[in-house]
């Protein structure tokens, strides 16, 4: 592991001032390490008693706050002695009475009036508590916090750390997003710090630790492959480590191919990480924000978008910064094959059939299937789609993964606004020499609307900067036809050459 408190500078300082503060950063990022980390410093330095402990067994109380005290409490007194501190920085062995509602700042008061030190609390998991439950609590903090001045005691600093930054625990305890009110328990908190991914460099000093330990190295290659598909998200990058280096027992210098492999073992066994997320999905927030994204088009902004796109960017689904994008490859890939999951169902077509003679893969044929299939089944399941606005490229996008993914693989890129989504096939073969080939086929996914004008001349200038982009010679351009006044469904599924701005010749198929 890297070392956790460089990873968060800011958060010793804002302690020192006696602040309170919100750490927020999607789950398995590293939040509970890094501050179980500091709590370990502080205390060692002799004059703070630093105590980490979790809410989240607090998540059963719901509404009753007076019970959600309780459970706190003894979450608190059961972390400080687990800390195995001496006797007079304890809290009590019984805490004061007093009415529901106040006695968790109470019993703060008189662990703080006790203790020799300076008290600094760090509530993990402080989003598992619900409705009136997190506003009871946080609202004795901001008491507790607003009368130090007076002489009360209380802890020096508090900090909050969960999944969502303070503007969703508005949302979460029924406050109004994006109104100040100035009762609210959340206007004492100064800083809203969030734990970024690993970068690069992180990443190599990683696994540079695994490598002084035993020897194994990772190749360049292999680290950038890690970087470029986890965009540092640390639970992907230790998974994709682990599954090399555990579960494939690779022993020798680790390399790119054995990257790509792991991260296909990874998708396909869907950790309870990658679960977690795909368990999002169909939340009206979340969709709300990713179907636009799958799309490829604008997202409606509406009243609530800017506080649903807040919270989509910190469950960690999309980028922190525009453009409008999934986090990174691998989430994009989940995403899709989810999505796409009940259509591949209908795909009835054998995989090796696609397979010639030489080994490559036939993907006009693929295509002329795709047509059938459409023809087929394509109004039904563009009905049943629950992601209804990006139903085409996730239908196309199952078709594609049920046919190519048992022995090639699918590199897909897209993002909100870009009217389009990129996809790579690339299927590997062997030679009539037994050399080893990589065969690789991009195509370009767009689809016309109601009110809009023919996409093929965009299309096909976007074509070419994909196909530069790939150095490849020729592609595929797809256009799906939503437009009331379309041909019949069962009319659709033509083929037709057409040159690119550059002087390419691609294939055309409308649908």
């Amino acid at each position: 592991m890297l070392p956790p408190t460089p990873r968060l500078p800011q958060a010793r300082a804002l302690i020192e001032m006696d602040r309170y503060f919100v750490l927020h950063a999607p789950r398995q990022t590293g939040k509970t390490t890094t501050l179980d980390a500091l709590a370990s410093e502080l205390n060692a330095e002799g004059d703070i008693a630093a105590l980490m402990f979790s809410c989240e067994r607090a998540k059963s109380a719901g509404d009753d706050y007076a019970a959600a005290e309780e459970i706190l409490l003894t979450s608190l007194r059961q972390a400080a002695e687990w800390a195995a501190w001496p006797e007079e920085l304890l809290p009590p062995d019984t805490w004061p009475q007093a009415p529901a509602g106040t006695r968790f700042g109470s019993a703060l008061t008189e662990w703080c009036r006790r203790c020799p030190r300076r008290v600094v609390l760090f509530l993990d998991e402080i989003d598992a508590l619900q409705g009136n439950s997190m506003v009871s609590i946080l609202s004795q903090l901001r008491d507790g916090h607003n009368a130090r001045p007076g002489g009360r005691p209380f802890p020096a600093s508090v900090v909050l750390c969960g999944l969502r930054d303070v503007r969703d625990y508005k949302v979460a305890s029924g406050g109004v997003p994006g109104r100040s009110n100035p009762a609210s328990p959340f206007n004492i908190v100064t800083e809203s710090l969030r734990l970024d991914d690993f970068s690069a460099d992180q990443i190599a000093e990683l696994y540079g630790r695994h490598t002084q330990a035993t020897g194994q190295e990772f190749a360049k290659d292999a680290l950038d492959r890690v970087f470029e598909l986890t965009q540092g998200q640390p639970w992907l990058v230790n998974a994709l480590a682990y599954e090399i280096t555990v579960r494939m027992g690779v022993a020798d210098a680790i390399t790119a191919g054995q990257v790509e492999e792991a991260k296909e073992r990874l998708i396909r066994a869907r950790a309870t990480h990658l679960d977690s997320l795909v368990a999002r999905l169909h939340e009206p927030r979340v969709k709300r924000v990713l179907e636009p994204v799958v799309a490829g088009v604008f997202p409606h902004v509406e009243p609530g978008f800017s506080d649903d796109l807040s919270y989509v960017r910190d469950l960690g689904l999309i980028r922190q910064r525009p453009p409008l994008e999934v986090a990174n490859p691998i989430y994009r890939e989940v995403i899709l094959r989810v999505l796409g999951d009940p259509s591949e169902q209908y795909v009835m077509a054998d995989p090796h059939s696609f397979v010639l003679p030489d080994g490559r893969f036939d993907l006009p044929r693929l295509l002329k299937e795709f047509v059938v299939f459409w023809r087929e089944h394509g109004e039904v399941l563009v009905r049943q789609e629950g992601y209804h606005e990006a139903a085409c490229q996730i239908i196309l996008m199952a078709f594609l993964h049920r046919l190519v993914n048992g022995g090639g693989h699918l590199d897909r890129e897209y993002a909100a606004g870009t009217k389009r989504l990129d996809v790579l096939i690339r299927w590997p073969y062997t030679g009539p020499e037994g050399e080893r080939h990589i065969q690789r086929e991009a195509m370009e996914l767009k689809v016309r609307r109601a009110g809009e004008n023919d996409p093929t001349s965009d299309g096909l200038a976007q074509l070419d900067l994909y196909l530069d982009r790939l150095t490849l010679s020729t592609g595929i351009l797809v256009i799906f036809d939503r437009r009331p006044e379309a041909p019949p469904w069962k009319e659709r599924g033509g083929f037709e050459q057409a040159t690119t701005p550059s002087g390419r010749q691609v294939t055309v198929l409308r649908v």
